[in-house]
């Protein structure tokens, strides 16, 4: 007599309006694993994500979990350097990856009838890509980064200012003081068995998360997943890390010199990380700021008065600690200094006269709108919730946290930044010409 297994249970989740049924399982090794089946089209997307990125370096060891963003390209036991694009590409397929602070996301969009293939290339690099490492690779694509690192970080104008800015927000020994692009002298210093430790250390399938979505039940999309990942040993146990709030003693001043004709001002304030109850409000404060031409920092600096050439604010909130970044280049005639003043006038009245509601619902249908954008696509729904389990824990806290940032009130929005900008020392980060130092912010100790 045969036996039918219940179909595995879908979990509902509803947020702003949209709704998404998943389901979920673990295999034995730890692998976390995500179905999200979508037949409007033939189309299969896989998404894996680790728990690692650029916090979970060494000091002396930084810059790996980004190089291993390259290197999980070039080859693995099974699949010849440059086989994961070759094979995905001639499949009718699409294929990224990309590293933070705190995961790594490697992803496939492929025709339905082409879904093993993907599992096949992830499974394999995920098992055996030290079998195919070689001095010749890590060469190779150590030169790739650190020519990456001179392009974005040291000869685009202004880029200068982001190595510069992690390390005054945040003390020395703190994970998130250097950025996953990593350093010269540890790329170089970097040997075979460094790297390989680095990959048995995080890389295993109980530090990862893996997501299939599109034209596969869920039933079918776990026993694809014990199929090409099951056998795959665990990796050493991973646990979440700990928060590790900061806060600076008093305000700091950085100038950095660059190859630019307008001044930069980059003003930055350490805040807490994600999952804290300020969180929403400060994620909508940065759009009450600069999120379009009504934002109070666009509309002052940019129509009222023409003392910047662009605004841009945001709240980039990590595993253990986070940052409220503004950035403002000065318009052409404008020194620092009197633009760096004006904007905590404009700080201090926000927090003075509160927040104005018409312009906070403008910002939370923005972001409704943002977040229905994110999820029209299998693949969007897909990141999201793998993005969600790796980071948050839990594969639906992405639609808990939507539905809480618009939810925020003015008072809260206004409580936030007087608790955590106008209140708190900042960095005052200035950009300026080569040779001109005296062009920099003063400081408002100064």
């Amino acid at each position: 007599m045969s036996t039918t297994r219940p179909a595995p249970a879908l979990r509902r989740i509803r947020a702003l309006g949209s709704e998404l049924a998943f389901a979920e399982s673990t295999l034995s090794n730890g692998l976390r694993v995500i179905a999200l089946p979508d037949a409007s089209a033939p189309v299969a997307s896989v998404y894996i994500g680790y728990h690692v990125g650029s916090a979970r370096e060494e000091r002396g060891r930084t810059g790996f979990a980004h190089l291993f963003e390259h290197l999980l390209f070039q080859g693995s036991a099974n699949v010849a350097s440059d086989g994961h694009f070759r094979h995905v590409t001639q499949a009718g397929g699409t294929l990224n990856g990309n590293t933070s602070f705190d995961r790594t996301l490697y992803f496939e969009t492929v025709p339905s009838n082409q879904l093993e293939l993907a599992l096949w290339l992830e499974s394999d690099r995920m098992g055996f890509l030290l079998d195919a490492m070689t001095e010749a690779k890590l060469d190779n694509q150590r030169d790739v980064v650190r020519n990456e690192k001179r392009q974005n970080y040291e000869q685009r104008p202004y880029a200068k200012s982001y190595e510069a800015l992690a390390a005054a927000l945040y003390p020395e020994e703190h994970p998130y003081a250097h950025l996953p692009i990593g350093s010269h002298e540890d790329l170089i210093a970097a040997t075979l068995d460094d790297v390989s430790s680095f990959f048995r250390r995080w890389y295993g399938p109980n530090n990862a998360t893996l997501g299939l979505g599109g034209d596969v039940e869920p039933e079918r999309a776990f026993e694809l997943a014990q199929k090409w990942f099951g056998e795959l040993p665990r990796g050493p146990e991973v646990t979440r890390p700990a928060p590790w709030p900061v806060r600076l003693e008093r305000e700091r001043i950085v100038v950095v010199e660059d190859k630019v004709v307008l001044p930069q001002l980059t003003l930055a304030w350490p805040v807490p990380q994600s999952g804290h109850a300020d969180g929403p409000a400060l994620e909508m404060l940065s759009r009450v700021l600069s999120a379009s031409r009504a934002s109070v920092l666009d509309r002052a600096l940019t129509i009222d008065e023409v003392l910047a050439r662009s605004v841009s604010c945001g709240v980039l909130e990590g595993d253990i600690a986070g940052r409220f970044v503004i950035t403002l280049t000065a318009a052409p005639g404008v020194e620092l200094e009197r633009l760096r003043e004006r904007t905590f006038e404009l700080l201090e009245g926000v927090a003075r006269d509160g927040v104005d509601e018409a312009l906070l619902q403008r910002m939370k249908n923005r972001a409704e709108a943002e977040f229905v954008r994110s999820l029209d696509s299998v693949a969007g729904r897909t990141q999201a919730l793998v993005l969600s389990r790796v980071l948050r824990g839990d594969a639906g806290e992405f639609a808990r946290e939507a539905e809480q940032l618009v939810a925020v009130t003015a008072d809260e929005v206004r409580r936030a930044l007087v608790t955590h900008l106008v209140e708190a020392p900042a960095v005052v980060l200035s950009v300026v010409p080569e040779g001109q130092p005296q062009r920099a912010a003063r400081g408002r100790n100064a």
